[in-house]
């Protein structure tokens, strides 16, 4: 990897957080947003991703491309917010990334130290066969205005529904209220590899990452629809992977 230059997008993220999620989600510290953390790269990039062990998060792969190195912000000390080292990322190999809206858009990260004041969430895959209208959360630490990366850096969740034909490949989520044809609740920049939950017997559990958004009527912007890569076909990858490290899940 190049030597990092400057995290320049860790002055903003740094600052007073705002918001995440456009159209307003609710903002949350609690849950499932205990285990939400924010990743930046060194050629000024942000993504959301989640802690499934002490030291190891998962993401999207397009959050971590090669050529950059990336850090976790950590917020739990109560004081000023740190950067934490990434020892290892590994990319799913089925990744291609000018196919992520339908494929193996997943990526671990492994810490140097364990990440203290968060909770881990466990990994699973949605329920089978994906039913449209069926219920996720997405959580994330993006931005709630476009193009605004002051309105990012707290974590935001929000309640969706699956649209079209979701399968093992995709599910595309919309705000129920708006359905896509105007501006509702969804991803927006900086929620890419966010977590997807989906609530089982015992509480909610991680089957999804944030891969996409589209705006209204599929348009350019966010608040239309929201792309999911589910877990059903790289939980076995993942899990096997954290382990290797050590991770016990």
């Amino acid at each position: 990897m190049k030597k990092p230059a400057t995290f320049a997008i860790a002055a903003l993220l740094l600052a007073t957080p705002a918001h995440a999620i456009v159209g307003g989600g609710t903002p949350q510290t609690d849950g499932v947003a205990r285990a939400v953390v924010t990743i930046v790269g060194s050629r000024g990039n942000s993504c959301t991703g989640s802690l499934i062990a002490p030291k190891v998060v998962l993401t999207g792969a397009h959050c971590v491309p090669s050529g950059a190195d990336y850090k976790i912000v950590d917020r739990s000390g109560g004081g000023a917010p740190q950067l934490l080292n990434v020892r290892t990322i590994a990319i799913h190999p089925g990744y291609k990334a000018q196919v992520h809206r339908a494929g193996a858009d997943v990526a671990l990260l492994q810490l140097e130290i364990p990440l203290k004041g968060k909770s881990t969430v466990p990994v699973g895959a949605p329920n089978s066969p994906i039913q449209v209208g069926s219920r996720f959360v997405i959580a994330g630490t993006g931005v709630t205005v476009r193009g605004d990366g002051r309105s990012g850096g707290a974590t935001r969740v929000a309640g969706l529904v699956a649209t079209g034909q979701p399968g093992t490949l995709q599910i595309r989520l919309v705000d129920p209220v708006t359905n896509g044809v105007r501006e509702g609740i969804g991803a927006c920049t900086g929620d890419s590899g966010g977590p997807v939950f989906e609530d089982k017997p015992n509480g909610a559990v991680l089957v999804g990452v944030i891969s996409w958004a589209t705006g209204p009527n599929a348009g350019d912007g966010c608040g239309g629809l929201t792309g999911v890569t589910p877990l059903t076909l790289y939980r076995d990858w993942i899990l096997q992977t954290a382990r290797s490290w050590g991770a016990a899940l």
